[in-house]
């Protein structure tokens, strides 16, 4: 009965993360972390959810042509390694969870607050290589050590810096989500703790893998720019609020 209620609000998280270009690893370990089931499980399940939701995203915008690689690259190009590392470090599971609490509900702060909305006719800012390859090995980092993929650090600034279109930066956390799972996955499993229940998990990558195709297209065709980006924080503060309060109080 327990894996049942684990399915079902697996498969509402990710049609609700995979609309808005995220793959929903913050909700999978807050759901997790309430079934008692064993921290070190917890991580490379939410990672192995993220996986199977943005791959299917990631293969919908290369059709639609909506990833810049040119732009992106250099975003993963140190985010890649410092995921692995984070991945491999070992923590405690109090402050992991505060960790995580804390970085999203500043996420989704500065992302509510933001007013512009880029919008295909608006000037786009240039970043540098250098830039965004530290600001990429920054949010992996932290990504790989809170077991996300970083796509919900990444799209906030992002758009608070006007890097591209809203539909372009789903698009590029879909891929950033992507490669810093299976770096932070590969990180784990490297550490001698590594531990999953195969039989939990591989009933929830099929549920996943049929929301995220459910949630993906209903992005394509149902969300306005305005509607991403709201939609976005709010499920950003509730996933926070949500840990912060179990944890420190």
């Amino acid at each position: 009965m327990e894996n049942l209620y684990i399915c079902f609000f697996f498969f509402i998280v990710s049609i609700l993360y995979s609309s808005v270009g995220f793959g929903g690893g913050s909700s999978y370990l807050a759901i997790l972390a309430l079934t008692g089931i064993v921290f070190t499980q917890i991580r490379a399940t939410a990672l192995l959810c993220n996986i199977v939701v943005v791959s299917g995203n990631v293969l919908l915008y290369q059709q639609q042509k909506k990833l810049d690689w040119k732009k992106i690259i250099p975003l993963v190009l140190l985010s890649v390694p410092f995921a692995f590392l984070g991945g491999y470090l070992k923590i405690s599971q109090q402050f992991f969870f505060v960790l995580l609490g804390v970085t999203l509900l500043f996420a989704a702060i500065t992302m509510w607050l933001s007013k512009k909305i880029i919008n295909t006719n608006k000037k786009m800012n240039a970043k540098s290589t250098f830039k965004n390859s530290s600001l990429g090995g920054a949010i992996g980092f932290i990504s790989g050590v809170v077991g996300i993929g970083g796509g919900i650090f990444l799209a906030p600034l992002l758009h608070l810096t006007n890097w591209d279109t809203p539909k372009k930066i789903a698009a590029t956390a879909s891929v950033f989500i992507f490669v810093n799972s299976i770096a932070g996955l590969f990180g784990q499993y490297s550490n001698p703790d590594f531990m999953i229940d195969w039989n939990l998990t591989s009933i929830v990558l099929i549920t996943v893998f049929i929301g995220g195709q459910i949630g993906s297209r209903i992005s394509t065709k149902r969300f306005t720019p305005i509607q991403l980006k709201k939609a976005t924080a709010i499920l950003i503060a509730f996933v926070s609020i949500r840990i912060l309060i179990k944890y420190l109080f």
